[in-house]
């Protein structure tokens, strides 16, 4: 599958790209350089990731934090290696 780029840099997402990971309007995606390549990423709001921990009753609000941040970026990395579509 193959895109022309505008004289402004904008190329248009062919839509089955847009169907698996689930881009619509308005939406922010991310472009991430790994070596030669680059990896086009549907960023999640924090709609979607609301329930990504459990929590454990009454904690420090950085204790919680922390928590958070780390089961989320644990979750982000294994669906990146994994290759499961963004987002759920």
């Amino acid at each position: 599958m193959h895109c022309v780029v505008t004289s402004k840099g904008q190329v248009t997402i062919p839509k089955t790209i847009r169907e698996l990971l689930n881009i619509q309007a308005k939406d922010r995606v991310e472009f991430v350089r790994e070596g030669n390549r680059v990896l086009f990423v549907r960023i999640k709001t924090l709609k979607e990731l609301r329930g990504a921990v459990s929590s454990k009753g009454k904690a420090l609000f950085t204790t919680e934090r922390s928590r958070t941040k780390s089961a989320v970026a644990r979750r982000v990395r294994e669906e990146m290696v994994f290759g499961k579509s963004c987002p759920r």
